[in-house]
């Protein structure tokens, strides 16, 4: 390896992975719905909020929608 690089003849080129670079959001979610996914990726050793982004990712892939009934 070198000592030193001359980065002054480099070109510069937009991030490939702009595109899949996640936003953040402020979401309010209820105790118990935390709780459940902190648990759950303890046991997976994962962080939980890669976990929710993880679920949601599946509801988006298998086009998942929730059936609620506001008749009761």
């Amino acid at each position: 390896m070198k000592a030193e690089y001359d980065f002054s003849k480099m070109k510069s080129r937009p991030n490939p992975y702009a595109t899949k670079l996640k936003k953040p959001v402020t979401m309010r979610l209820s105790e118990d719905v935390i709780e459940y996914f902190k648990t759950m990726a303890e046991e997976m050793d994962v962080p939980y909020q890669s976990l929710i982004n993880l679920y949601l990712r599946d509801c988006v892939a298998q086009h998942r929608k929730l059936k609620m009934d506001w008749s009761a």
